[in-house]
Order: structure tokens, then sequence, then C-alpha cells
């Protein structure tokens, strides 16, 4: 956790500095106060002299209201600092995960990764909100109570040598219990969020089913398991507030007896009496302040940790040290497979075993084979979605990882086997694919992708809405929406996995026709399953058992 906030915190040195400044301020002025509040008693009230009532009244105010500044100003720069603390935290958290490969994001999981951006920043960035206004003002306070308290009578300043050490055993047992239980809370939202993320998005496969009853019964062992783990945090922080009250309660009958006798004896004024029991309130208040945050350190830690393991994984698929130019050539596009084998982490088998082919530039190359022969997997070979285990694949004679990534996938236009269209409007998605193509190059693609003829009947043409993940549109029409985007690219090498699946065998055939003129000089890769789809292909790759 240092080392997060050590490092995000960084740009805002000047603020964190002006803020340390007005609470060491605060600070002061509050141990002045009891101060200035002895000699009123001593001096004011016991001899009746109302002037120098009125004139260390008149002071107090003063020192009251600059009091009032110094935490205005310094909880706005506080507040400021921790929202671009958790600002800055969640946007190289997205950046970093941007970056990963699929096995990367196969590892965390979508849920975790989600509850790490999102619930484990605003834990630490509400550590650090109330960190900035608590940690200055607790020791600054808490040791110049001791010495103000000691100042006024060392004889019942020897009762904090009990009170303290008790607050403190108190605190750390209960700590020592509760740091498992933060750290387990983290990991049961992330289920929650598992389990609820499945069930929205397999809503209509519950209901087919009629499971909707298992689900909510499964959500509720996982909700009913956070709770209980939160139940037990709170039952311990529920003993720890009356405990301490108890103990500050105790402390201060104790001070009044012990300094009642003083009192009386003389050797002790009413008004220093008086002081001694605001200090010691002082000091018992910034042990609960201090409390607050040992309350949030937990949590905030075991966040810290979730965080800053996404921020330390290096991504698998890097750009090379000193990549590689593709070269120039009259027909770009030519893919070569040479030798190739692949696996998956901590599989035994290999997926794809020593495969030697070539596809060309101006040609249809169909890819079949029975489920689960590899055929996607082959697919995400090509734009480096992961790497070989073995051989190379080259993209115009240049293996694909001495590529940048940036300039491999700008030769490369994907259809993945699941089409999935962003919120926004048709144009929006479409233009995804070419963000500078203009109105005529979108209507284009989506001509050939056999999707203008929907499109022009909808009222608002480009401009109609599309709601998350395409659910307001027909899985065939989604499909279409996504072809267009990659045709829209205008890239050297189309990539179909399996993306006229959801097409009628009319729609399918002109789709086929119209890619054959639109783009009869790229390299074209379909993988399907219907024998008409790869018909007339130039050549046809079998996978049989990878």
């Amino acid at each position: 956790m240092v080392r997060l906030l050590r490092t995000y915190l960084q740009p805002y040195k000047r603020a964190l500095a002006l803020v340390v400044v007005l609470l060491f301020v605060q600070a002061l002025a509050n141990l002045y106060l009891p101060t200035l509040n002895a000699d009123i008693i001593n001096n004011g009230v016991v001899t009746g002299n109302i002037s120098h009532i009125v004139q260390i009244g008149l002071l107090m105010l003063a020192v009251t209201l600059g009091l009032g500044i110094c935490s205005v100003v310094a909880v706005y720069y506080s507040a400021r600092t921790a929202m671009a603390f958790g600002r800055d935290v969640r946007g190289a958290m997205f950046s970093t995960v941007e970056g990963f490969s699929l096995r990367e994001a196969d590892q965390f999981g979508t849920p975790s990764l989600i509850t790490r951006n999102t619930n484990d920043v605003q834990q630490v960035q509400m550590l650090v909100l109330m960190g900035l206004t608590m940690v200055v003002v607790a020791p600054i306070t808490a040791i110049g109570g001791v010495i103000m308290a000691m100042r006024e009578n060392v004889q019942l300043s020897a009762l904090l040598l009990v009170i303290v050490p008790l607050m403190a055993v108190v605190i750390g047992t209960l700590m020592f219990k509760a740091v498992p239980l933060f750290r387990s809370m983290q990991i049961k939202i992330d289920r929650i969020n598992e389990v609820l993320r499945e069930t929205l998005s397999g809503i209509r496969v519950i209901r087919a089913f009629v499971r909707t009853r298992r689900e909510e019964a499964r959500f509720e062992d996982a909700n009913d398991d956070l709770t209980e783990t939160t139940l037990r945090v709170t039952r311990l922080f529920a003993l720890m507030l009356p405990s301490l009250m108890l103990i500050m309660n105790l402390s201060s009958v104790a001070v009044i007896w012990f300094g009642g006798h003083l009192v009386d004896d003389g050797s002790m004024q009413i008004g220093d009496l008086t002081a001694f029991l605001q200090y010691i309130a002082q000091i018992l208040f910034s042990v609960m302040l201090a409390v607050m945050m040992f309350v949030m350190i937990p949590r905030a830690a075991a966040s810290a940790e979730r965080i800053q393991a996404v921020l330390d994984t290096e991504p698998e698929i890097a750009d090379p040290a000193e990549p590689v130019a593709l070269p120039s050539v009259d027909r770009p596009g030519l893919v070569e497979f040479d030798d190739v084998s692949f696996s998956y982490p901590g599989a035994e088998d290999c997926v794809l075993e020593n495969l030697t082919f070539s596809l060309r530039p101006g040609q249809m190359t169909a890819i079949v084979g029975g489920t689960g022969s590899g055929k996607t997997t082959l697919i995400n070979l090509i734009p480096r979605l992961y790497d070989v285990t073995g051989g190379t694949v080259r993209v115009d004679g240049v293996d694909v990882r001495a590529l940048a990534q940036t300039q491999l996938w700008d030769q490369i236009a994907l259809v993945p086997q699941k089409a999935f269209l962003f919120t926004g409007t048709i144009g929006s998605n479409v233009r995804f694919g070419a963000p500078d193509a203009d109105e005529m190059a979108i209507w284009r693609a989506l001509d050939t992708a056999q999707a203008g003829g929907f499109v022009r009947a909808l009222p608002e043409l480009l401009d109609a809405p599309i709601d998350q993940g395409g659910a307001n549109v027909s899985g065939g029409q989604r499909q279409r929406l996504a072809i267009a985007r990659a045709l829209v690219r205008r890239s050297p090498i189309y990539l179909f996995d399996d993306s006229f699946s959801a097409l009628d065998y009319v729609t399918d055939a002109k789709l086929r026709a119209a890619l054959r003129k639109d783009i009869a000089d790229a390299t074209v890769v379909i993988v399907a399953q219907r024998v008409s789809t790869i018909l007339h292909a130039d050549q046809i790759i079998v996978l049989d058992e990878g």
C-alpha cells in the first residue's frame, strides 16, 4: 500500500505540504485553547477580573476563527487530492488491463477486475481522504496533549501510563482479528460480482430452463457469505467503541478524583484541573481518530494489494524492444504458418500442432473442423491475441512477435465469433473500425455486409441507437453490423471467425458474393460450419484434433 500511495500521490506534493501545514496549525490551536481557558478561570473568574475575561475571550475567538479557516482549507485540498488520487489509480488500472493479453485477463477474471477498479480503489481513496485529515492531527494532538498535560501537573499525568497502553491493547487485539476478515471480504465481493454478472448475462438461458430459483439461491449463498463476514467484522468494532468510551470515562473520573484532592490541598488550581481534563480528552480523542484510521487501514491495505497485483502484472504479449517495420510489398497481407504449435497455460496437450500453410492475398481461405478442433485458436494467433508456443506466424515475411502490436493490428480486420456492439449508434459502431471513415464509406461497408437494407428502414438511419452489447437488434443484424465494422477498415487481412452462423442461406450467399467483389485483393480467412459458406473458397484447411 505504501508503494501505491507514494507513486500516485507524488504529483500532489505541494497540496499535501499545504494540508500538513494547515493541520499542524490547527492542532497547535487546539492545544492552545485549554491553556487560555485555564487562564480565564484562574485569573479572571477567581479574581473577578472582567476585563481579563473579555480580553482572553476575544483571543480565544480569534484562535477559533483561524482554526476553522485552516480546517476548511485543509479539508478542501484533502478532498481534491484524494479524488485526484482515485482518478489516477483507476486510469492506471484501466490502461494496464487494456494492455493485457487474453491470458492475463483470464487469470484475473472479469468480475475481479471490475471490483478492483471500483470498490478496491474506493477503499484506498477513502483512506487517503480520512488519512490526510487525521494522520497529521492525531499524533500532534496526542503528543502535544501529553506534553501540555505534564506541564499542568506531573502527578496526574502518571494516569496516562495506564490509560494509553490499555487502549493500545484493546485496539491491537481487535485489529489482529479484523485484518484477515477484511481480506476475505474483498474476495467475497468478487464472488457476488461474478454471480450477478453471470445471472444478468445469461438471463435468457436461466428463464428458458426455468432456473430462476436456483440462481436466486446461488446469489443468496454468496450474499449471505459476505454478510456473515461483514457482521463478524462489525461485531469486533462494536466491541471497540464501548470499550474505548469506558476507558475514556473512567479516565475522566480518575482525573477528577485525584485532581480534586490536589485542588483541595492547594497544590493545583481549579483552572489547571479544567485544562488537564481538556488535554486528557484531546489525547483520548486523538486515540479515537487513530482507531478510525485503524478500522480503514486493514481493508484499504487488502484492496491496495489487489490493485498493485494488477499494476505489477507484465503482459505476456508485449512489443519487442526494437520493433521491425513491415516491408513495402505490392500485395500486402501474406500470412504464413511455419510448423506452428500452441497449448493453453497448464494444458497437457497442444490445441494446435505442427501447422504449416500460407494465406495469400486475393485468396479466400476457409477453415473447417469439428468442435474444439482449434479453429478460433488458430485465428487468434494471427493478430497475436495469443503467442505461439512453437513455430512461427509471419505476416509479409516478418514474425508477428517482431512487430509492434499496433502495426500488426493495423493490417488486420477481425470479426470475432461472438459479435459485440457498443452502446451508441449504428454509425458510431461501424466507425469504430475506422474513426475517420466518411458516411459514404460507412454505407458501402453496410451494403457489402448486407446490413444496408434494414438500416435504411430505420427512421434514424445511421443515428439509430444501439444498446449495450447490441441487445436491441437481432443476432443476424448484430453479426452484419460487426462485419461492416471490419470492412470499413480496408485492411489487407480479414478474419471472419464463424461470422455467418446467424445468417440465413440467401443472405449468406449474397454476403460472400459481395465480399469477393469488395475485398478481392485482400487475404480473407473464414471459419465456418456450413458447407455452402466454404464451397467456393480458394483453399480449405481442415483441422482435426489440432
